[in-house]
């Protein structure tokens, strides 16, 4: 089994490789500790199409939840900004329940699409909210007011929705 996983995972890596996702197809379904710690230290490699791929991997794993902070590592680096998106629509393979903090800050400091995809996500999943939460939450919303021109585009296109998001979560803890 073991030289299967490092024969598909040298083929998923292979630049002139037509198939990759087709090997990351065979190694999800393999699955496993010791495939998810590889797919892991791919994710921290220099080369963003194997990082890309290690984690579109690890999203169609079952068990994955311990990927899920080395993924929103690689969303929140400043080199994956502009071409984050596909890694935040991975996402949806991961249970995010816990994740409300880091889908905000997509949401805040996220491109266009993957901003709408974090929103997406807080609006439709059930989170676990806890004063530390709203805590965390006001934190990152302080640093965009702090670190965004707030008379841009980008300022006036998540102000009101976060705004609400923090007084909604303010509201339920009250309650």
């Amino acid at each position: 089994m073991k030289m299967e996983i490092d024969q598909l995972l040298e083929k998923m890596c292979d630049k002139s490789e037509s198939e990759a996702f087709l090997y990351s197809d065979k190694l999800a379904k393999i699955g496993g500790e010791e495939l998810m710690q590889k797919l892991i230290d791919l994710m921290k490699g220099e080369d963003m199409d194997t990082s890309f791929l290690a984690a579109r991997t690890l999203s169609k794993m079952e068990n994955n939840a311990d990927a899920l902070k080395f993924v929103f590592e690689l969303i929140h680096h400043p080199s994956f900004k502009l071409k984050n998106g596909y890694l935040v629509q991975l996402l949806e393979g991961f249970d995010l329940s816990d994740s409300f903090v880091d889908l905000y800050r997509v949401f805040l400091f996220g491109n266009f699409k993957s901003s709408s995809l974090a929103k997406e996500y807080l609006d439709t999943i059930e989170f676990e909210i806890t004063p530390r939460v709203l805590k965390k939450a006001e934190k990152h919303w302080n640093h965009f007011l702090n670190n965004v021109d707030q008379n841009s585009d980008e300022f006036h296109a998540v102000k009101g929705e976060a705004e609400q998001m923090l007084v909604e979560i303010k509201e339920l803890l009250n309650s």
